[in-house]
């Protein structure tokens, strides 16, 4: 076997050009398809969208589309959006101390664009004309464009650049699931907001968006299961903690019915999972998992989101505590729930 070759004991600190510091970041944030249209998503809630269209062909690799009805970008600061560094979310390091929006980075656009190419259209509401942006890893061209208010992303050829990416990726069909999967808990974490998912051509999600979160889990998992939801509701001096969790009959295999959101972002965390499964007790048989969809609202300074470029996880100031609220939210839930049944079995036993 042949020796790997070892690197010049000397070489010139250089600063990185933009094409690979982009690159670097793209390896950070843009993982798989999936994980392009959770950065565009996010941006679409963050500018405040009521609709949110998503629409993929070959998995992802080909065209990722996102249409939204939110605020818009001026068009004289949409170049920026593809300049490293440059948010409109956060404008102090103290910010980030108290991140209160689903992303911030202001890296994915510009990390989207050094992988594939990207043409975003964007109109504020209140003006008659947008601008249209086509991105790539050769530079950035601007132009006015007449469009509906909101911004539309289309994400093209993705990795085209980079193919050894391609090795990394799963069968079409798991990045299809990730995309899916991903959609569906954007939608339970913001009832608000009326999600499409289409994919080859087939509508594969669409949520009401009005603000009903159990309308949300019957377009996620059925009008079977949103009957047989347990409400949750849960307060503390430093936390709120509300959703439903499934009764034990629809228990599954694994976790892949637990969603938990804090302050609005999917998370995950064995902490809270472990906590909500605590709160079932001795409801499920062994190697049995719950639906769940809780949100937990908690002051920002109190949780950390900044564990993972992807801001998939989260550390809390005091895990002991959120753990024990969670579990207890959960369990006075079920308790209750078990409470009135046995109430009403006891009553239809006396003939009341």
């Amino acid at each position: 076997m042949s020796p790997v070759p070892r690197a010049p004991a000397h070489r010139p600190i250089q600063i990185l050009s933009p094409e690979v510091s982009n690159q670097i970041a793209a390896g950070e944030v843009i993982e798989r398809p999936a994980s392009v249209v959770k950065e565009l998503v996010e941006n679409s809630i963050d500018a405040g969208a009521s609709q949110v269209r998503v629409e993929v062909v070959g998995a992802g690799k080909e065209l990722i589309r996102v249409v939204d009805d939110g605020c818009g970008i001026e068009p004289e600061e949409a170049p920026l959006a593809f300049e490293r560094h440059a948010t409109s979310k956060i404008r102090a390091a103290s910010d980030l101390a108290s991140v209160r929006t689903l992303g911030f980075r202001g890296e994915a656009l510009p990390s989207i664009a050094s992988v594939a190419r990207v043409t975003l259209v964007t109109r504020p509401r209140e003006r008659e004309l947008g601008a249209r942006v086509e991105a790539s890893a050769q530079g950035v061209r601007t132009a006015p464009a007449g469009a509906p208010f909101g911004t539309q992303v289309e994400v093209r050829d993705l990795f085209h650049n980079t193919p050894a990416r391609f090795k990394f990726l799963k069968s079409d069909a798991s990045e299809r699931r990730a995309i899916a999967e991903l959609l569906a808990n954007m939608a339970l974490a913001h009832p608000e907001v009326s999600f499409r998912l289409s994919m080859e051509g087939k509508e594969i999600l669409r949520t009401p968006g009005d603000g009903r979160l159990k309308e949300a889990i019957a377009a996620v998992y059925g009008r079977r299961a949103a009957g047989e939801l347990v409400a949750v509701e849960w307060e503390s001096p430093w936390a709120r903690i509300s959703g439903y969790v499934g009764k034990p009959s629809l228990a599954k295999g694994n976790r892949g019915a637990e969603s938990i959101f804090v302050n609005g972002r999917w998370v995950q965390n064995r902490l809270l999972f472990t906590a909500v499964e605590k709160g079932f007790e001795s409801l499920l048989a062994h190697r049995r998992f719950p639906l769940a969809v809780l949100h937990l609202e908690i002051d920002p300074v109190l949780v950390d989101v900044n564990v993972h470029p992807a801001k998939t996880e989260v550390r809390f100031k005091d895990e002991r505590e959120v753990f024990k609220a969670v579990m207890r939210a959960v369990r006075s839930a079920l308790t209750g729930a078990e409470d009135r049944k046995s109430t009403r079995l006891n009553s239809s036993h006396l003939g009341i």
